[in-house]
This record gives structure tokens, C-alpha cells and sequence, in this order.
């Protein structure tokens, strides 16, 4: 759904179902129902706020951002979802950052016939500048979103896989949090077995190495990084 501004004073909603929505409609048995939303804000350029302060820089957003429509592709939408949060002192956002198993961000795996024996297990860990974090943004969970064709991670089960072999897991924090109230996250991702002619049909130009790029984000924090898998 997006918001789209004709220069009147009339707001018009653009709202489309993504693929995965047209599939469950299409079931046609009752079960597909709409129950909750989110909000992102993709398109907006937040250095005006920095450049010009907080009144200015907000008019500037209102009339100079250009408005994104709805896309059919999920995968593609909502990138950067907005949050609620009930604290009006806030002045910091955590950051998600990489303390193991990734060298340049990039996590090296190679091929095998036997599921799990060239893994390597990453951590990840919310980082705050200074202070306490709200507890409201503390990540209890997290989401991590992979391709479901070359890559698998241990002992998980992932919610979905949508059409472009996308996967989405839930992986829980770890048990402790420390005196930030920041949470770390670790899982063993594997390479899975695949025939040399699938394997040949994604390799990278000029390379023997396959590519894909993987995201983990907070589910309460909402915060973000991406880091790329490459299998030899």
C-alpha cells in the first residue's frame, strides 16, 4: 500500500496485494484475511532533519519526498518499517553489528554432500552508542531472511519460503542480556547440497563461487544488516 499525493488535500491510498496475497485469496476458502498492517518509510531522506533542524527539515520531507507506490513483490516492500514506541526521550536507535564468524562480511561455505559439515556459525549483537537501551526495543528474536535454494541453518525451520526461494526464520536472542539491555543472536549456517548444474546456472560470472545476500533484523528494535554468503 502506499500513499500516493495528488497536490490536493485529499490523501489516496494505492493498495495492491503481493503475490503471496493474491495466492492466499485465490485459496478461495475463507482464510485469508487481513489483521494487521505496517508502516515503512523507504523514500524518506531523514538528513534533512540533520542539515536544516527538526521544523524545517520536516516541510522539507512533506513537499520534497518523492512517494513510492505500492508493489506487488514482497520481497521488495517495506524494507525499513516504522515503530512504535512509548517513549517520548528517546534519542537513540540500537545497531546490529557482526562480532563473529564473518570476515569482511561475507560468510565462506563450500559444497558438500553431507548437510551440515562445511558450516559456520555467525553472531550477531545490538550496539548502542551510550547509555541504557529502552527495554521496549531489547531484541528477544530474530528475523533472518536467506535463500532457501544453497543455504540452510541448523536446527531451524523456517516460517515460510516464497516463490523466489526466499526463506524467513525466527531465531530467538540468547539467554543474556547485558547491563545495555542489548541482546546478541548466533546461528550455524550450512551449504546445501545442490547438482552441478544448478550450482553452474547461479555461479558468478568469472568466479566459481555462487552469491547470495542474507539480512537479520531485530523484531523489536527493527534494526537491520546484510551480509553476503558465498559458496565454493
Amino acid at each position: 500500500m502506499g500513499f500516493l499525493d495528488q497536490s490536493t488535500n485529499n490523501i489516496i491510498l494505492d493498495a495492491v496485494l503481493t503475490d503471496l496475497g493474491r495466492e492466499a485469496l485465490a485459496r478461495n476458502d475463507g482464510s485469508f484475511e487481513i489483521f494487521k498492517f505496517a508502516f515503512s518509510d523507504e523514500e524518506v531522506d531523514y538528513g534533512h532533519i540533520v542539515q536544516f533542524g527538526r521544523t524545517v527539515g520536516k516541510e522539507k520531507i512533506e513537499k520534497n519526498t518523492p512517494v513510492l507506490e505500492a508493489v506487488t513483490q514482497g520481497s521488495l516492500a517495506q524494507k525499513f518499517r516504522c515503530r512504535s514506541i512509548n517513549n517520548d526521550a528517546l534519542s537513540r536507535l540500537p545497531s546490529l553489528t557482526i562480532i563473529e564468524g564473518l570476515t569482511d562480511s561475507i560468510v565462506s561455505l563450500a559444497r558438500s554432500s553431507t548437510v551440515g559439515s562445511t558450516s559456520v556459525f555467525a553472531k550477531f549483537k545490538q550496539g548502542l552508542e551510550a547509555g541504557t537501551l529502552d527495554p521496549d526495543l531489547t531484541d528477544f528474536s530474530y528475523r533472518l531472511t536467506v535463500d532457501y535454494l544453497f543455504v540452510g541453518v541448523t536446527n531451524r525451520v523456517p516460517d515460510s519460503v516464497d516463490t523466489n526461494n526466499v526463506a524467513v526464520y525466527t531465531i530467538p536472542a540468547n539467554a543474556a542480556i547485558d547491563a545495555q539491555n542489548l541482546s546478541t543472536v548466533g546461528m550455524t549456517l550450512y551449504a546445501k547440497s545442490v547438482s552441478s548444474d544448478l550450482f553452474s546456472s547461479y555461479q558468478q560470472q568469472g568466479a566459481s563461487v555462487v552469491e547470495k545476500v542474507a539480512t537479520i533484523s531485530g523484531v523489536n528494535s527493527g534494526a537491520t544488516i546484510s551480509f553476503r554468503i558465498q559458496i565454493s
